[in-house]
C-alpha cells in the first residue's frame, strides 16, 4: 500500500497516530498541504489512499487517481475541497472524522471574541511596540455579558459556542435548517426563523455553517449593511463564506466593529490580502482545531478510518453513500 499524507497538523503534532500509521508497514509519502489542484494532479495515480487535509481533490484529480486509488480519508469534517459527488459517482469512498474538534474550535471562537471585544490583541501589540508611556490614551473595550450572539449553524461546533456563550451571560439566538429544539430548550437558545433574523438582531455573529453554493459569499456588503452598527463577526468555518473586500471596507468604515477569523478565502493569503492589516481584525492561520488534544482525536480517527477500510474491517465513518 502507498499512502499520500498531506495534512500538516497530523505531521507536526506528536501523538500515537504516528505509531498507528507506521505500524501498518505501508509506504507513506508526506507532502505539505493544503495542495492546489496542479500539485495534486502531479501526484495523482500513484497512491492507494489519500490521508488528506484541505487539498483540492477535484474531478480531474479523482479521475487521474483511479483505478489505483481506493479511498480518501479526510482529516477533519469539511468536505468542500473534495468533489464528493464525483467520488460517489466513481464509487470512491470518502471517509471523515465528525465529532472530534468541536470543543477546540468553540474555544478558539471565544478567544477571537474576547480578543476583539476586550482589545486584547491590539493593545498587546501596542504595548510591545512601546506605546505604554505617560500620557498614552489606553483603549476601552466592551463586556460580552448581556450581549446577543447570533450563531449561524447550530451543529456540534455551534452548540459548543452556545454553551460557552450562556456561561458568559450572553443571550443566544441561532439559525439552522435542522434546528435542535431539545438542545435549544435545555440551553436557552432562541430560534431565529431565518438567517436574516439572526443577522439583524445580534451584537456578535458567529459563523459555523458548511461552505456550499448557498453559503458562498453570504456575508457580503448588502448583508453587512443590514447588521447592527459595530457588530463583531467571527468566522471559524470557511473563508469563502465572507466576501473579504466587503468585510475590509466595513471594518475601515466602522460599520463592523471587529472581525475575528481563522480562515481566509485564499490560504496562505497573498501579501496584499484585504484583511491583512485591516483595523479591528484578528486573522489566525487556520489553527482553531490545531491543539494537541484535538489533533490526536482527528488524526487517530482519520488513520483508523483509512486502516479499517483498506483492511476490509468495519467501523470506519463514510461521508458518501452508494
Amino acid at each position: 500500500m502507498r499512502i499520500l499524507l498531506t495534512t500538516t497538523s497530523y505531521q507536526d503534532t506528536p501523538g500515537p497516530h504516528h505509531d498507528q500509521l507506521a505500524a501498518t508497514g505501508w509506504e507513506i509519502v508526506r507532502e505539505r498541504g493544503p495542495l492546489p489542484e496542479g500539485a495534486m494532479l502531479e501526484l495523482a495515480g500513484e497512491f492507494d489512499g489519500f490521508l488528506c487535509g484541505d487539498d483540492a481533490i477535484t474531478a480531474a484529480v479523482i479521475d487521474k487517481s483511479l483505478p489505483r486509488l481506493k479511498v480518501i480519508s479526510k482529516y477533519g469534517i469539511g468536505l468542500d475541497k473534495i468533489d464528493v459527488a464525483h467520488a460517489t459517482a466513481a464509487q470512491l469512498p470518502v471517509l471523515f472524522t465528525p465529532g472530534v474538534n468541536h470543543t477546540t474550535v468553540a474555544e478558539h471562537t471565544f478567544g477571537l471574541l474576547l480578543g476583539l471585544a476586550k482589545k486584547i490583541q491590539s493593545n498587546a501589540a501596542e504595548v510591545a511596540a512601546g506605546a505604554w508611556v505617560a500620557g498614552w490614551k489606553k483603549p476601552v473595550g466592551n463586556e460580552v455579558m448581556g450581549k446577543t450572539i447570533g450563531i449561524l449553524g447550530l451543529g456540534r461546533i455551534g452548540k459548543e459556542v452556545a454553551v460557552r456563550a450562556r456561561a458568559f451571560g450572553m443571550e443566544v439566538v441561532a439559525y439552522d435548517p435542522y434546528f435542535d429544539e431539545a438542545f435549544a430548550a435545555e440551553h436557552e437558545v432562541r430560534r431565529g426563523e431565518t438567517m436574516d433574523a439572526v443577522l439583524h438582531g445580534a451584537d456578535i455573529v458567529s459563523l459555523h455553517c458548511f461552505l456550499d453554493d448557498q453559503t458562498h459569499g453570504m456575508i457580503n456588503a448588502a448583508k453587512i449593511a443590514e447588521m447592527r452598527d459595530g457588530v463583531i463577526v467571527l468566522n471559524c468555518a470557511r473563508g469563502e463564506i465572507v466576501v473579504a473586500p466587503d468585510m475590509a471596507e466595513a471594518l475601515a468604515s466602522g460599520k463592523v466593529g471587529g472581525y475575528g477569523t481563522d480562515v481566509l478565502d485564499a490560504e496562505p493569503p497573498a501579501a496584499d490580502h484585504p484583511l491583512l492589516g485591516a483595523p479591528n481584525c484578528i486573522v489566525t492561520s487556520h489553527i482553531a482545531s490545531r491543539t494537541h488534544e484535538s489533533v490526536a482525536r482527528q488524526a487517530g480517527m482519520a488513520t483508523s478510518n483509512l486502516v479499517k477500510f483498506l483492511r476490509g474491517e468495519e467501523g470506519y465513518v463514510q461521508a458518501n453513500k452508494f
